[in-house]
């Protein structure tokens, strides 16, 4: 499927391969590449490190975005891993984890640790700070990785859930798909990732300045389905200002969700379901 787009300063591209081509050049071309990279992270550390820096000046819908992540985390986890137990160590992987918001105000609650990666270091630093007095003895940051995530392999099988969100943008598509194959080895059996992030309304949008890239919808699914993984649920986010981009939130499974005969029933369109 080709995919169409434009750039930030309105240029459009026939497909997102057009796209990469320019941007970081042919295949093999490492150095452009590395460049796209660094110019992102260099992007990112000249903005303040606060919740209101890491969103962009919109610090405000941190509330709308933490409640609608837990309703989504919340099933999830009732539905995958919890079952009824209360004695497991539960333990997630919080990617591109920037000050450490969703961290503290969500993923510290639901598990017993949480290990965060963020390429830009004086945002870590912030969520070290930020982190220190949040959570208790059996609920707390536990890992600090300064790793840019398409050079980033977590621990084998270490991972209950692995949460991604606002931070693939930055990634090449084919960096994507590695490093979702590498992580697939790193969920527990059961776990699964949820990635969280912005929508084009169709094709692509290239932010020619923080070297970013929003994906639409079909998009976004083309490259799961690269990456093996089965969409088990999904769930658009509320509540955020009209100006921003659509927010959707994707739960992927690494294994097979079970087949579901269609009927005209409410609770069928929440079932797990392959990608199409």
């Amino acid at each position: 499927m080709e995919v169409c787009g434009v750039d930030s300063e309105g240029k459009e591209f026939n497909s997102a391969k057009e796209m990469w081509r320019e941007e970081i050049g042919e295949e093999g071309d490492e150095t452009k590449k590395t460049q796209w990279y660094r110019d992102g992270v260099s992007y990112w550390e000249g903005v303040e490190a606060s919740v209101d820096g890491v969103l962009g000046g919109y610090g405000h819908v941190n509330d709308a975005d933490i409640i609608g992540s837990e309703v989504f985390l919340k099933i999830l986890l009732q539905e995958r891993l919890v079952n009824g137990e209360t004695n497991q160590h539960l333990v997630a992987l919080d990617c591109g984890s920037g000050v450490g918001r969703i961290t503290k105000n969500l993923l510290i609650r639901y598990f017993n640790e949480v290990d965060l990666v963020e390429p830009v270091a004086q945002f870590l630093d912030a969520a070290r700070e930020n982190l220190a007095s949040t959570g208790s003895v059996t609920h707390k940051a536990a890992n600090f990785f300064c790793v840019p995530l398409q050079e980033f392999t977590p621990a084998d099988q270490r991972y209950d859930v692995i949460w991604v969100q606002w931070c693939i943008g930055h990634l090449t598509d084919d960096d994507i798909v590695s490093f979702f194959n590498r992580a697939k080895g790193c969920l527990k059996p059961g776990g699964f990732f949820v990635v969280k992030e912005n929508l084009a309304k169709q094709g692509f949008v290239l932010d020619k300045e923080d070297r970013s890239i929003t994906r639409s919808d079909p998009y976004f699914k083309q490259l799961f389905r690269r990456c093996g993984l089965h969409l088990y649920q999904t769930k658009d986010q509320k509540g955020l200002p009209k100006e921003l981009f659509a927010v959707k939130m994707y739960a992927l499974t690494v294994d097979t969700p079970p087949k579901v005969h269609r009927t005209r029933s409410k609770t069928s369109s929440n079932r797990p379901q392959i990608i199409k």
